[in-house]
């Protein structure tokens, strides 16, 4: 039940603070791929670098054993706020391939990452994604927002940008990033329709998602959920009380049951959004912990991308179903 974007908004980040760390970024990079170069390993792995751990972990699913992938945002990282360290800087030049999110979710960084294209091979996995699909904010100067991956089926389009960038830069390894890619988009063809059989347990009524900041109006659109969030879309500007106060008011107004906090964003935003409602004679509790811009820890179910949908799902319909159910993979 994939339906037509909707407009939402979102604050600009078009600011001084972000130009010069643009400048400096650049800067920064331009120095260091004067004397660095790509360095593979003996047995001939690409050096490959990804931004976000979403992109980290397709990039890893399609590379498999022809690449060494580095992976620069850690679980519990907002992108919207990461800054490249001076290591980052490093293993960005000594990489033969790039991917990042784009749509300014890196902020500064992915400007300076676009620029980078006649030096290295950088590739936005967006870029893939038809410009229809995607949902174009008003009040951020005609930029999209960047949360793709909340949506099962746009994801999957980022998986064929990896698959056709890295057999393009890779030939001789093209059937195996292409055998790799289908295994994995037969995966999410069938996340994409357990994440609809889910939700339709779920009355329409209850279908209201309250988080920290709004990183899931792609999934709203796609399974058909109202979405509302504390901070908007980017996580850059503090919410203030006037924001607090509009969104508790909408909580008691619509009688929603839980809000949900998020993994990469301060608990505190949403214990004030519940505090006000309380105040004004409603009740709503903390369903969970959704992760919106970083996946899990390594190593759990939460530190894959299918095991992070799986997880905000079963999250999601029990919060707002008011059961507490055992977590099952049905």
């Amino acid at each position: 039940m994939h339906r037509r974007p909707t407009i939402s908004s979102i604050p600009s980040r078009h600011s001084w603070p972000a130009a010069l760390l643009r400048v400096g970024l650049g800067l920064a990079l331009l120095v260091t791929f004067g004397c660095a170069s790509t360095e593979r390993d003996e047995d001939g792995r690409i050096p490959v670098v990804a931004t976000t751990s979403m992109i980290t972990y397709v990039v890893d699913r399609v590379g498999g054993d022809r690449i060494r992938l580095t992976g620069l945002m850690g679980p519990g990282v907002d992108p919207h706020l990461y800054t490249a360290s001076a290591g980052d800087v490093r293993r960005l030049a000594r990489a033969e391939v790039i991917f990042y999110n784009g749509l300014h979710l890196e902020a500064a960084m992915g400007e300076v990452l676009r620029e980078m294209g006649g030096r290295v091979r950088t590739q936005a996995v967006t870029d893939a994604i038809p410009r229809e699909r995607l949902l174009r904010p008003p009040e951020f100067e005609g930029q999209f927002d960047p949360h793709v991956w909340s949506d099962v089926s746009l994801w999957m389009l980022a998986v064929e940008s990896v698959v056709e960038a890295m057999s393009e830069h890779d030939p001789e390894g093209a059937e195996n990033y292409r055998r790799n890619g289908r295994e994995l988009l037969d995966e999410l063809e069938e996340l994409d329709a357990w994440v609809s059989e889910r939700v339709e347990a779920l009355p329409e009524e209850r279908r209201v998602l309250v988080t920290a900041h709004d990183a899931f109006n792609y999934f709203g659109e796609a399974y058909g959920f109202e979405v509302r969030g504390l901070q908007g879309m980017s996580t850059v500007a503090e919410a203030g009380t006037a924001d607090v106060r509009n969104l508790a008011s909408f909580v008691v107004d619509r009688e929603v049951p839980a809000i949900f906090v998020e993994s990469s964003i301060p608990r505190r935003n949403l214990e004030a959004v519940q505090a006000a409602v309380r105040s004004r004679g409603g009740q709503v509790e903390i369903g969970g912990m959704l992760f919106s811009d970083a996946m899990g820890d390594r190593g759990t179910p939460e530190g894959t991308y299918p095991g992070m949908i799986r997880h905000n799902i079963r999250t999601i319909v029990d919060g707002l179903s008011g059961a507490v159910v055992a977590e099952r993979d049905d």
